[in-house]
């Protein structure tokens, strides 16, 4: 299982891991908006994911 950065909780991670999302790459071909629908995810989740992806040079799909 990946290390989620802080700020991404237990049901932020179980609805990744649900999504078959195992690592911060595996979020490059997800839109924000569609995140954002997982059960669990919520605004917290979703910006520590977004900073963890810059840090590494990645980003999310554009809409």
């Amino acid at each position: 299982m990946s290390d989620w950065p802080n700020g991404v909780a237990a049901p932020a991670r179980r609805a990744l891991a649900a999504a078959g999302v195992t690592g911060l790459e595996d979020l490059t071909g997800w839109r924000e908006e569609d995140l954002a629908q997982l059960h669990g995810m919520g605004p917290k989740a979703l910006a520590a994911l977004k900073g963890a992806l810059a840090e590494k040079g990645l980003t999310l799909r554009e809409p």
